[in-house]
């Protein structure tokens, strides 16, 4: 790292790292699972404003999940299926909601 001098002090200097997005990196599939505890509009909730699904598609995944177990939510590259994914604990643990989601290659 390198060090840049600011008044008496050295600093580290700033880097500014690009959001790389490999044109290689493997698509992955997201589901949600079912729980008996998050309700049915959280879960929908979560699929409008993180995974950016409209909100009859979120319905329909969100019931597919409680019929059987787990439902498709959508397809994305690894990295950003993890961002999402983590975004999307994250607000369900704030409500202390055992809301899960898994990837798998495609």
């Amino acid at each position: 790292m390198r060090r840049v001098p600011i008044g008496d002090q050295l600093v580290p200097e700033k880097t500014r790292r690009q959001l790389e997005r490999s044109e290689t990196e493997p698509p992955y599939r997201v589901y949600v699972h079912n729980d008996d505890v998050t309700p049915m509009e959280f879960v929908i909730h979560i699929l409008v404003t993180i995974f950016l699904l409209p909100s009859l598609n979120a319905g329909q995944i969100m019931y597919g999940a409680h019929l059987n177990g787990k439902a498709y939510v959508q397809t994305l590259p690894a990295a950003e299926a993890r961002r999402r994914i983590a975004k999307a604990r994250f607000a369900a643990r704030l409500r202390e909601f055992p809301l899960e989601f898994s990837l798998e290659a495609e």
